[in-house]
């Protein structure tokens, strides 16, 4: 939906996850400490009117939810990027939720928290991050089986480095399936590395 549109990411530092394919786990630890108040003065240097809040896993710290509200109400368009381990009942419903579900491949499947699905409407997405075929066919079983896209935007996302990109849009093509496939824009244009 806003692919390729300039957007602020604030990345939240903490995970209780440890998903097989992560590319973000120098936010684990450290970061700065930072009020509302300084993220939003932070914010609005840049001079963009979309915010992603990622992590890590935002939901992990609690005044995410006080945070978005804020960036809200000062007018940003606000989504969030969270794992679906959480509960996402409490986010501010402005806020564009992206939330995975995790394939058995991610090391984290267990930690799907399935009754966020009931929280999930048209304005949201549903993101997998396809790492194989085994993968992919778990993720279709689930569309189907919740009929995921009749709800929301569904995502299919190759695993950097890890599920060959042009084989998982064949895969989609043949299945003619009702999914947005999706490349992490960041990593073509500029590589797998911190703050872009």
């Amino acid at each position: 939906m806003t692919a390729g549109v300039p957007t602020v990411f604030i990345r939240l530092t903490g995970c209780p996850l440890r998903c097989n394919y992560c590319d973000t786990e120098y936010a684990f630890t450290g970061g700065e400490r930072m009020s509302i108040e300084e993220i939003a003065q932070k914010v609005s240097t840049y001079e963009c009117r979309h915010i992603c809040v990622t992590g890590g896993e935002p939901l992990a710290q609690k005044p995410c939810l006080d945070l978005m509200t804020h960036l809200c109400d000062i007018g940003y368009s606000v989504s969030i990027e969270t794992s679906g381990a959480l509960a996402i009942d409490d986010v501010d419903p402005r806020v564009v939720k992206v939330m995975d579900l995790k394939t058995p491949n991610s090391g984290e499947m267990v930690r799907n928290r399935m009754e966020n699905l009931q929280f999930i409407n048209s304005k949201d997405q549903i993101k997998f991050v396809i790492c194989n075929q085994r993968d992919y066919q778990w993720a279709v079983m689930q569309v189907q089986e919740h009929g995921l896209n009749k709800i929301c935007t569904v995502l299919f996302s190759p695993s950097y480095q890890e599920q060959d990109a042009t084989e998982l849009a064949s895969w989609i093509l043949e299945d003619n399936l009702d999914v947005r496939f999706q490349m992490q824009l960041h990593k073509i244009l500029w590589g797998n590395k911190q703050g872009v």
